[in-house]
């Protein structure tokens, strides 16, 4: 993993987005990430019905999801709103 980009352990659920939201840093820089809900279930197999399930399955899957983070800021890969948004 990159020294340089760091992950805080914080994530909240933005239901407007359907999304676990979480930070990373890069040189300073604040990086918003958000993986959405199909995301998660693709990784888990199984279907989420609520907002603890969703962080749940992200907290087990960290992991995965922030290498997959890390390689699109590295490729900035960054959406119009300067977001990482992890598709798969």
């Amino acid at each position: 993993m990159n020294q340089s980009i760091l992950f805080p352990d914080i994530q909240s659920w933005d239901e407007e987005l359907e999304a676990v939201v979480f930070p990373a840093q890069q040189s300073g820089a604040l990086i918003e990430c958000l993986v959405g809900q199909s995301v998660l279930e693709h990784l888990s197999g199984r279907s989420i019905m609520t907002p603890q399930q969703a962080v749940e399955v992200f907290e087990q899957y960290r992991f995965d999801i922030e290498e997959l983070a890390e390689e699109q800021i590295e490729d900035e890969q960054f959406n119009a709103s300067g977001q990482i948004v992890i598709t798969r």
